[in-house]
């Protein structure tokens, strides 16, 4: 991850880059990939719910999603103080975690632990254990990429992510 921050512009960054290792941050707010974006209000409260939200269309062929609503609503937010969302449509966009993301998601960080402690093959059976519990999930499949030895960005990622648009695209409710 830090080679981003690093080899992509602008470089050097002028701004800081947080790297959510543990996914406390993204289990917290309820990001499953990124880029993703929470819109957080002056007194912390949540404006927009997790979305994807690009800032150019680069990907708009991959995710179907053009980047010009986001740009808009964030400008009426900023210009004019109009909220993205009521307080219903935030709440109706909630998907608090079922008892099996919950588990799947300890077994990740289980995994992660064991992993960093010198335990790869603990690790493995208990990052295997999170993938049968949740298949679909962006942070336990794809942010576990890279230690099961696989690429990120390369066949096994675009294999995924067809078997995620097979299955309804499950985890993004906000649009």
């Amino acid at each position: 991850m830090r080679q981003w921050a690093v080899d992509e512009p602008p470089v050097p960054l002028t701004y800081p880059v947080l790297v959510d290792r543990d996914h406390v941050l993204a289990e917290s707010y309820g990001v499953v990939n990124v880029p993703t974006t929470v819109w957080i209000d002056e007194a912390g409260r949540i404006a927009r719910p997790p979305a994807i939200a690009l800032a150019d269309d680069k990907f708009k062929e991959f995710t179907r999603i053009e980047s010009g609503a986001h740009h808009a609503a964030l400008r009426r937010w900023v210009r004019d103080g109009t909220p993205p969302m009521t307080a219903a449509e935030i709440r109706a966009h909630a998907d608090p975690p079922t008892d099996e993301l919950r588990l799947a998601r300890a077994e990740r960080r289980l995994a992660m632990y064991l992993l960093r402690a010198g335990a790869p093959d603990l690790a493995a059976a208990h990052l295997a254990r999170a993938l049968e519990l949740a298949p679909m999930d962006f942070t336990i499949n794809r942010g576990s990429m890279p230690v099961r030895g696989l690429d990120p960005f390369g066949q096994e990622f675009f294999d995924f992510w067809q078997r995620w648009e097979d299955a309804g695209r499950p985890g993004y409710g906000a649009d």
